[in-house]
């Protein structure tokens, strides 16, 4: 092997690539399984929203006479439930936002202070407007820090004012954090009222009362099949929906959101695995018409071994070995590739990347099956050979 450094070097390119495929890919697939995993958690696998309409349900209704609706009344029957956590109602519309010349248009939700709890989300600044505030029709706003960020760069955004369509809303908290929700904007990016004030300044609802999707939140130790169950006999029963009529709502599980990502981002890794192995096994076969090359240019080398007292299985191993020395000494330096690859990616700051211990198990016993299923028909062949035809040959 010293003495063909250069063959050597060609034999192991095909191992190194693949082995740096095979890590690297895997390393991706666990990294989006636990992003994947990271997100929904942020958004809460045990939430349902619930909304007006359903299958059939609006166009029927709207002929009778009566639109699907959710109400207050009925976000407050759903709190009451034993199988919730609780339940909180919310309005959402597309507003104008300003502060001196600074403008721009965001998503305005109109809220409860039970939404905060049910949806886990935390203050940076400030504090949660209070159940007063929300029967004052209060004019505080919560802000996302991006929003903050446009509007009260490099200052306290406490106490200042925002005007929402030219009605002024003073900021009373900032939200920590950010991370899509899957009812509207980035966290960072919210702008929340209190429920009552968005009713009262900015949406204009000839029904008062009407909400536009409750959110919903099952017991940790309980069954969200139930809670989904317990909704659903619950607004029947308070919209008078007959035993045969459909339902004029809606229940969205994240739950089932969550398994359906699971299952597809499992997929994903699966196929970028199955890559690198292809990419691995096409090294493999780089290695076996190296050894085979190596076999016959060293014909004379094996038939001296096998006169002077080797067995044809001294020859096999003698094959075996050096295939095998070069899938790990090429899996080694794959492997060090790929985790500089990966700590690359890391530093970009927009996707980690982590090389797991079982992915480096994986690749250097995947290198050495591969080493030994190569290399042995090549290190057969030349253990079968003659010693006669072999000191003959030129």
């Amino acid at each position: 092997m010293s003495a063909n450094r250069l063959r050597t070097a060609l034999t192991m390119l095909g191992i190194i690539i693949g082995i740096t495929s095979v890590v690297l890919l895997l390393a991706l697939g666990d990294s989006m399984q636990r992003f994947i995993g990271k997100e929904l958690e942020a958004l809460g696998t045990n939430m349902l929203f619930i909304s007006p309409g359903g299958n059939r349900a609006a166009a029927q209704r709207m002929r009778a006479g009566a639109a699907p609706a959710l109400t207050l009344a009925d976000a407050a029957a759903l709190n009451s439930l034993s199988s919730l956590a609780g339940a909180a109602p919310a309005l959402q519309g597309g507003f104008k936002l300003a502060v001196g010349n600074e403008t721009s248009s965001s998503s305005v939700s109109g809220v409860t202070p039970a939404m905060f709890k049910i949806r886990n989300w935390k203050m940076e600044l400030g504090s949660v407007f209070s159940d007063a505030d929300v029967r004052a029709a209060s004019r505080s706003v919560i802000i996302g820090h991006k929003v903050a960020d446009q509007f009260f760069y490099k200052m306290d955004p406490l106490g200042k004012y925002i005007r929402i369509e030219n009605v002024a809303f003073q900021v009373v908290g900032v939200l920590h954090g950010e991370g899509k929700q899957i009812d509207g904007p980035d966290l960072s990016e919210l702008v929340l009222v209190p429920i009552t004030a968005a009713r009262a300044h900015l949406i204009r609802n000839p029904f008062p009362d009407n909400v536009h999707y409750v959110v919903a939140q099952g017991k940790s130790d309980g069954n969200l099949q139930d809670a989904i169950e317990d909704i659903n006999e619950t607004l029947r029963d308070r919209h008078h929906i007959k035993f045969d009529e459909p339902d004029d709502f809606r229940i969205d599980n994240l739950a089932s959101f969550a398994e359906t990502a699971g299952k597809i981002s499992a997929g994903i890794a699966a196929l970028l695995g199955l890559i690198g192995a292809i990419s691995l096994v096409v090294g493999g076969i780089g290695i076996m018409n190296i050894m085979l090359v190596s076999v016959t240019e060293r014909t004379r080398e094996i038939g001296i071994r096998m006169a002077i007292g080797a067995k044809p299985r001294d020859v096999l191993l003698q094959f075996l070995t050096e295939a095998v020395v070069i899938c790990l000494a090429g899996g080694v330096l794959g492997i060090a590739i790929a985790v500089g690859l990966a700590a690359a990616i890391t530093a970009t700051g927009k996707f980690d990347v982590v090389i797991s211990l079982s992915a480096v198990i994986v690749a250097c016993g995947f290198s050495s099956l591969v080493g030994v299923f190569f290399g042995f028909y090549p290190a057969r062949r030349a253990s079968r050979l003659l010693p006669v035809d072999c000191l003959r040959y030129e």
